[in-house]
């Protein structure tokens, strides 16, 4: 057909590969923007379900931990399912299920209720990033993966400051009950968009796939792997398992900030329900630039970039965690400062996770092997659920970062032997 080239290069000779990247690119993002946006609601209710609901922390807890622990899973079954099947309609299908679940929510005061409704919107949130990654990996090339992983990764952060800035504004005036219905109804009409917009793979639109472009070659070609095969081959890869504990620690940091941030930030720093909104919103939009940056390095550094930019930036998350812990509780600014810390260091990582698996398991596999390291992240998140609930009940909210600042380590040192073990890899084939 053609010398092999940059799918980069290709882009800029064939006009319709062009378009079609472009719309790729900017549909999942706006689809898993609006997948954070009915996610992280849920966290600005917090105060008001314990108040008016008579709901405890500890329930609180328990509610995320559930919810976790099947997001988790169904990162993973949805990431078989999306290899295996059409990632764009397990995307509109997840976001579609996971607004209606957001209706629901809203209408419900049993507690029973709040937690199937819940429950619920995380299994349908399970299918927003797999096929995202599917995609990423069907129309982007190697040496441009980091950075368009980290552009797209900026939509957690967009729809999770607009969140911050959409959910407190509802809870003032409308009450929590339209935290949940508004976003809800946004979602299931972007779920509408997303499906019109996306395709899943270049060879669906008559163009040539990446593989053909950029001339590499996959370790399987033609058939298309079993369920059996694929699961196989993600469970045996010590490198997944690696990746997949790494993600089980930053979960454990990064979650406890997104889903108990606002509680925190009001019991534990004596914001206001405005205030900790607004520096949340900072904590995701400081995230936008940390993905980005991160993936760009990662891109241009020859041998090894991911790991070693997400170990440098997993160092620089004990520090802020470090700083937040000894900060005067009053200091607005600091407090601002410490959280855009948080948010551009602790998800910078989990994008260098995944563009560093994108490119090193079988492409056929990308989206189970992105959704398992995801699962895994989302047993952190059921640990810092109930785990974080009983120590900020039973210590203290200075205990919780003491707590989030140990996970930080336990991540740098999985990265730092990951980066090694690929540099002993490396000088041995020279």
């Amino acid at each position: 057909m053609h010398d092999s080239m940059t799918a980069q290069q290709y882009a800029r000779q064939n006009k319709d590969f062009r378009y079609w990247r472009i719309r790729t690119l900017y549909s999942i993002m706006i689809g898993y923007a609006l997948f954070y946006v009915v996610r992280q609601n849920f966290s600005y209710t917090v105060p008001s379900l314990c108040n008016e609901l008579s709901i405890t922390k500890g329930e609180i807890g328990r509610i995320m931990s559930i919810g976790a622990i099947l997001y988790g899973t169904g990162r993973f079954l949805f990431g078989l399912v999306g290899d295996k099947y059409s990632a764009r309609y397990v995307m509109a299908i997840g976001l579609a299920g996971s607004g209606i679940m957001n209706i629901f929510l809203g209408f419900s005061s049993w507690f029973p209720a709040i937690v199937l409704f819940f429950s619920l919107n995380q299994c349908f949130q399970s299918m927003g990033s797999p096929p995202c990654a599917k995609m990423l990996a069907n129309w982007f090339g190697k040496s441009e993966l980091g950075s368009k992983w980290g552009i797209w990764n900026t939509a957690l952060h967009i729809g999770g400051a607009f969140a911050g800035i959409l959910s407190p504004w509802l809870l003032e005036r409308f009450g929590w009950r339209y935290v949940f219905y508004v976003p809800g109804i946004i979602a299931i009409a972007i779920s509408i968009l997303i499906f019109n917009r996306l395709r899943d793979t270049p060879t669906s639109m008559g163009l040539p796939s990446i593989d053909e472009i950029e001339g590499t070659v996959q370790k399987v070609t033609h058939n298309a792997l079993s369920f059996k095969e694929t699961a196989k081959l993600i469970i045996t890869s010590k490198v997944v398992w690696v990746m997949g504990f790494a993600n089980f620690f930053i979960y454990i940091n990064r979650m406890t900030f997104i889903n108990w941030g606002p509680t925190l930030l009001q019991e534990g720093r004596g914001s206001s329900p405005f205030l900790s909104g607004h520096q949340m919103a900072l904590f995701d939009l400081a995230g936008i630039l940390g993905t980005v940056l991160a993936g760009y390095i990662s891109d241009k550094i020859a041998k090894n970039g991911r790991v070693a930019t997400a170990t440098f930036c997993m160092t620089g998350a004990i520090i802020m965690n470090g700083l937040f812990y000894y900060i005067p509780r009053n200091s607005i600014v600091l407090t601002f400062i410490c959280m855009m810390g948080l948010g551009a260091l602790m998800t910078a990582p989990i994008v260098l996770i995944n563009a560093f698996l994108s490119e090193t398991v079988n492409k056929k596999t990308v989206a189970t092997a992105v959704g398992f390291v995801g699962t895994m992240g989302y047993v952190g998140t059921a640990v810092a659920g109930i785990g974080i609930a009983y120590i900020a009940e039973n210590f203290s909210w200075d205990a919780v970062v003491i707590s989030t600042t140990v996970a930080s380590i336990m991540a740098t040192l999985l990265f730092g032997i990951m980066w090694y073990r690929c540099t002993n890899s490396d000088n041995k084939n020279e």
